[in-house]
């Protein structure tokens, strides 16, 4: 088990990502500032940041002032260490953890048993509150989930709407579920409910569309031709349904793929435009920057998680 403190090995104190199966999203700021924080269904509790790392050997974090966000980490499989306000203990398979916003930490996986966790990082209205409460029923900042079975479909849930790109609808499904996914570790043994959305529309099956030729540069009468609607009426719906034109919907899931080659490749970014079927890197580098505040490069160099 390899020790939390200043001296690790510098293979712990770099390793971020380069975890075979790992997924990550983060929200870009202006949909959550613009929207989450605004919108007065979601505002009280919202997701910033989502992700899985399996076998995340040599994983490792410190934060000596703490995250902007809370952030919620269940262990599957594995062990590893954390340390939270000096106070420090081991994770096995089945336990969860909280780290409360601005609070310093660290935590590393097992280097001979490295864990697989599911993670989230939220803000909120009542997000304070949550995590005191959260705190309270597990007597600490470590909990453990006896039935996890329900509480790992409520995160791929929230990760698979939230894939489908950032409209009102898809933030709100997912961000309900938020709630509910905390609720399963607070109050794990009474938690035997399920819910699945599956019924889809014209503009849902667009948006499966978009997401299947992420690698082409679709103009607009092409998408509305992929599902047998006008050009002008297929921007009506799809507008009044997500918030965006279809256009600036498509660039938001060419850019939430670009942040995955990004965060776990070694793709220059002139690659990852040809990859996302943009052959101007100057084009492409301005709508990332739009979309995220900040450049690819600078993306890449920070870390969040």
């Amino acid at each position: 088990m390899p020790k939390l403190n200043a001296c690790m090995p510098e293979i712990y104190t770099r390793k971020k990502e380069g975890f075979k199966g790992q997924k990550a999203i983060v929200i870009p700021r202006k949909i959550l500032s613009n929207q989450c924080a605004r919108d007065k269904v979601i505002s009280n509790l919202y997701i910033t940041d989502i992700g899985y790392y399996p076998k995340a050997k040599y994983h490792y974090r410190e934060r000596l002032h703490g995250a902007d966000q809370h952030i919620l980490i269940y262990c599957q499989e594995g062990s590893g260490e954390v340390t939270i306000k000096k106070s420090r203990f081991t994770i096995e398979a089945g336990d969860f953890f909280v780290v409360p916003i601005k609070a310093a930490h660290t935590y590393a996986a097992d280097e001979n048993n490295p864990w697989t966790i599911y993670w989230i990082h939220f803000k909120g209205t009542i997000s304070d509150s949550l995590v005191d409460l959260l705190y309270k029923k597990a007597n600490g900042y470590k909990g453990f989930i006896s039935d996890n079975e329900q509480s790992i479909s409520l995160f791929n849930e929230m990760y698979h709407q939230l894939e489908r790109g950032y409209s009102i609808d898809n933030l709100i499904y997912s961000n309900m579920c938020l709630g509910h996914f905390i609720t399963t570790m607070i109050y794990n043994d009474r938690y035997d409910t399920r819910g699945k959305l599956n019924r889809k529309d014209v503009i849902d099956n667009a948006v499966d569309f978009l997401s299947k030729n992420i690698g082409e540069m679709l103009p607009l009468d092409k998408m509305a031709a992929a599902i047998n609607l006008s050009p002008s009426h297929f921007s009506y719906l799809f507008k009044k349904k997500t918030g965006f034109s279809p256009i600036e919907y498509f660039n938001h899931l060419k850019v939430q793929k670009a942040c995955q080659y990004l965060l776990f490749t070694d793709l220059r970014v002139r690659e990852i435009a040809l990859e996302l079927g943009i052959e101007d890197p100057y084009y492409f580098t301005r709508m990332f920057t739009k979309v995220m505040g900040m450049s690819p490069n600078n993306y890449r160099e920070k870390k969040i998680h």
